[in-house]
């Protein structure tokens, strides 16, 4: 499932061909995708100008001046396709119709963004914008890491009272938006905190410390345009490269990087989820 810096990488490859122009036609080519599409969804969007495409957590939401949001998921193996624009020094050409291209959007500046998922496990809806954060998808996730309003104070605050193993609290959506299992699990590598240790018993210094650490980790997964594990691509097609900096994520058995490390990465199981971590290092 992409987390938070494969999605921003997405918003980011989107905007330059849909922010500021028009829908001139979107074809929907199927009911549904994880749940059934909105009612009239092609017919909402064409002729819409999209003001603004932001991210929310692991949602892409594409304001449009109709005064209504289209909020997109990418589930776990939807891709967001650009064709007809230029890009970088080059112009992709609009490919072939796939067979699991379910939503096409033809932009009035020439381009053609694709949305493409084999499992169909990704979503759409559309939503009244001034009351968005409402949703029943968007109502309850915490503060987005990258913002002001993720800080020192807050997650200690946040952590006070959780019994659960600190991997667990920060994969809680309520509690930091976006973070997904990769990047806590180099998070916590980075801040030398073991994944089993509960997070309540850590010293606050410690706890103040993710802080800065997770907002590191996130800006160079993004700077390196996310992590390509299975069916993950960029807007452009191509792959994000941040998976060959991982210190521990899917390295059990490999030597720690830590210098004088002599320990190999481990890999237990939490909530039905793999955690990679070092023992020696992280306490």
């Amino acid at each position: 499932m992409p987390e938070l810096p494969e999605v921003e990488t997405v918003r980011r490859g989107l905007a330059p061909v849909m922010e500021g122009a028009r829908i001139a036609k979107a074809d929907v080519n199927r009911p549904n995708l994880r749940w059934p599409f909105p009612d009239r969804m092609s017919e909402r969007l064409t002729g819409a100008k999209i003001e603004r495409l932001r991210r929310r957590s692991k949602y892409i939401l594409a304001d449009l001046d109709t005064g209504e949001s289209l909020l997109i998921h990418l589930g776990m193996s939807g891709r967001m396709l650009i064709s007809g624009a230029k890009l970088g020094q080059f112009v992709h050409d609009h490919p072939a119709p796939e067979k699991h291209d379910h939503v096409v959007f033809h932009m009035e500046n020439g381009a053609r963004v694709t949305f493409n998922d084999p499992r169909r496990f990704g979503a759409m809806d559309l939503l009244e914008t001034k009351t968005a954060d409402s949703h029943k998808l968007l109502s309850s996730i915490g503060p987005e890491p990258l913002g002001n309003s993720f800080d020192e104070a807050y997650l200690i605050d946040a952590l006070a009272t959780k019994g659960s193993p600190i991997k667990s609290a920060l994969l809680d959506q309520s509690i930091v938006a976006g973070l997904g299992n990769i990047y806590v699990c180099e998070t916590l590598y980075r801040a030398r905190i073991s994944p089993t240790r509960k997070a309540n018993k850590i010293s606050k210094p410690r706890v103040a410390s993710l802080v800065p650490i997770i907002r590191q980790v996130l800006s160079d997964a993004i700077a390196a345009g996310g992590s390509s594990l299975k069916d993950f691509r960029q807007a452009d097609g191509d792959l994000g490269y941040f998976q060959h900096s991982f210190d521990v994520y899917g390295r059990e058995g490999e030597r720690c990087r830590t210098d004088g490390c002599d320990n190999t990465i481990k890999r237990i199981v939490q909530s039905g989820r793999s955690s990679f971590y070092c023992p020696t290092c992280q306490r």
